[in-house]
């Protein structure tokens, strides 16, 4: 994503996001509202980030909070841009490398975890889950956000969002009061950058000739998902 300003302004402009705000998912600025809300932080709490990206939400959020910033990613280079940005932003965090099912934190260390757009990458969703339980303290709060599908068995949508089940992969990870809303705003917010996305010329911009595709891809089975935010509290 580094070096792609028309594509950050096109996702920011239909997100509601601000400039300094490097997304890598698609949490509408509203949306941050209602994850922040949620995760219930407290001054001095520490808040995992997991799949941080560029690190623009559990940023924005510990600044909101006042929580101490864990931002992990498995991508070296995500991690990179989080900590530029972090360092231009005059904020404190701590961004490293890690894994989905294996972050590297201490058992309990966590006063609350967001996981924003990627439960769906981890080769295993349910190790994903129960690294969530395990790095969070009692009483704590997991948040996620997600798509899931309609039909659970519509082959048309991609293997790995089939296997999307927030209630049921945090329920059985050990959690409590587990509850799944379905966002229907943040999702037309969705179609609207994809449908900019999928009519624009990317020329010779590999970020936007990647967002292009993605757009059309998007646009072809947006009816077949619906935008989730699941929440749950350790016990």
């Amino acid at each position: 994503m580094t070096g792609s300003p028309v594509k950050d302004e096109i996702q920011q402009r239909h997100l509601g996001l601000p400039p300094r705000l490097l997304s890598s998912s698609l949490l509408s600025w509203e949306g941050i509202a209602e994850v922040t809300e949620a995760l219930r932080l407290s001054p001095g709490d520490t808040l995992l980030d997991l799949a941080c990206g560029r690190g623009g939400y559990g940023l924005e959020i510990a600044a909101r909070t006042g929580a101490r910033l864990v931002g992990v990613d498995f991508s070296a280079e995500a991690v990179r841009q989080a900590r530029e940005q972090a360092q231009r932003l005059g904020r404190t965090a701590e961004f490293r490398i890690g894994d989905l099912g294996a972050t590297g934190l201490d058992p309990g260390s966590a006063s609350a975890v967001l996981c924003v757009d990627a439960i769906q990458f981890a080769p295993q969703q349910d190790a994903a889950y129960r690294e969530l339980r395990r790095v969070l303290a009692p009483g704590a709060r997991a948040v996620l956000t997600c798509w899931e599908p309609v039909g659970p068995d519509d082959s048309r949508v991609p293997g790995r969002l089939r296997r999307v089940n927030l209630s049921a992969g945090l329920t059985a990870a050990g959690f409590s009061h587990v509850e799944v809303r379905e966002r229907p705003g943040w999702r037309a917010a969705e179609r609207a950058m994809w449908e900019e996305a999928a009519a624009l010329s990317p020329g010779d911009d590999p970020a936007l000739q990647s967002f292009h595709d993605e757009g059309a891809r998007s646009l072809d089975t947006f009816t077949l998902l619906r935008r989730v935010m699941g929440t749950a509290t350790a016990p």
